[in-house]
């Protein structure tokens, strides 16, 4: 999960912005970042209904709604492509890309570790990991293999996968850099064509694991992430607007539940998602409207991340006061998952002004050689 509102250090050839319309600083993507907590909501309604806070009616109504959940974990794959591809730095090292990325994600990483391991040796019915599993975990290695795939903190895998990309990026970025717009329409549409070839294969059983924690698996998300933001920089992306990129990606969301679940309810929404970010980009540069810029918005995506980290231990913290699968109805359902939206979204605002950004400042401060 990618913070979304840095420039790049060229300026993108997009349209300049509209002379009727307030635009976003240039070359800030804001709509992205409020975009961002929109996928949050969706994960945490996901984990919620797993969870079955409701019965009945409520049960029917959180299926419907957020049964596709998990499709905000891709959204969040398109978008880390899109945004770190947006905003890398021409000529910039592979350890100081690697390095803010560590300082971006892993203090975050190391508390949610630390609370789930005190959660595991503390809490009863909650799973111990071995030493091996735990290191897999800390270092973020542990989506290789389905055994360990959910330790600890199990939205964790997702980080695992973002690290493959992190690891490979800089040789991404340096071929895109090469292509021309071209070059970037062909390396997107391979990039959906693997999707659906993998989503095709999972669907049919060819795989002896479930390949969606899989970060080789996920990494054609990513790519068509970076090969958008490539065409949006050339000034040559064509698709459509913020209204009917929205309305393709939610047409997607709500086809999941009739495809079969895991990997390949991916290829139901990568279209929809990938023609939504960049359309949210050029409504900023535009100055075009867009709802997902508000000021408000935007601060809840600032605090997705921990939010995105911290609300699957709130929500099986919960399971010792409220039991497994309590099955409420709809209006006791509503209050207690209101009560563990509230705690998750305090938790990450603490986590976010604690631990985030101090962290990431301590770590990115200029060394005294260099500021000397």
């Amino acid at each position: 999960m990618t913070t979304a509102t840095k420039a790049p250090e060229t300026a993108p050839a997009a349209a300049p912005p509209s002379r009727t319309q307030p635009s976003a600083p240039a070359g800030s993507l804001p709509s992205l970042t409020g975009l961002r907590w929109m996928a949050a909501v969706l994960v945490f309604g996901l984990h919620v209904h797993n969870f079955r806070y409701f019965g009945g009616t409520g049960a029917r109504f959180m299926s419907w709604g957020f049964e596709a959940g998990a499709s905000g974990v891709s959204f969040f794959f398109v978008l880390s492509g899109f945004v770190l591809m947006w905003s890398a730095r021409p000529g910039d090292r592979a350890g100081r890309f690697w390095w803010r990325r560590v300082a971006r994600v892993y203090p975050v990483h190391l508390v949610t570790v630390a609370i789930a391991l005190l959660m595991a040796l503390t809490l009863p019915r909650q799973p111990r990991p071995t030493l091996p599993q735990g290191l897999a975990d800390v270092f973020l290695v542990h989506s290789w293999w389905r055994p360990w795939w959910q330790t600890l903190d199990p939205v964790s895998w997702s980080l695992a996968c973002e690290a493959f990309f992190y690891a490979g990026f800089p040789l991404l970025a340096l071929v895109l850099r090469r292509l021309d717009a071209r070059g970037a329409r062909l390396l997107a549409a391979l990039s959906v064509l693997a999707v659906l070839v993998l989503a095709w294969t999972d669907a049919h059983h060819w795989w002896d694991q479930p390949i969606s924690s899989f970060p080789a698996a996920r990494l054609p998300e990513f790519v068509l992430g970076a090969a958008t933001a490539r065409l949006v920089l050339l000034g040559r992306w064509r698709g459509p607007g913020l209204e009917a990129s929205l309305a393709l990606a939610v047409i997607g969301y709500f086809l999941v539940p009739q495809i079969t679940d895991e990997y390949a309810a991916t290829a139901c929404t990568i279209v929809g998602f990938a023609l939504l970010i960049p359309a949210a980009a050029l409504a900023d540069l535009r100055g075009l409207p867009s709802l997902w810029r508000r000021r408000w918005l935007v601060r809840l995506g600032e605090l997705s991340f921990a939010f995105y980290m911290v609300h699957l231990l709130v929500l099986r913290t919960g399971t010792h006061l409220l039991g497994t699968r309590p099955r409420f109805g709809l209006l006791t359902g509503a209050a207690a998952a209101t009560v563990a939206f509230a705690v998750s979204l305090g938790l990450s605002w603490l986590l976010y002004e604690g631990v985030e950004r101090p962290a990431r400042r301590l770590l990115l401060r200029p060394s005294r050689r260099t500021t000397a």
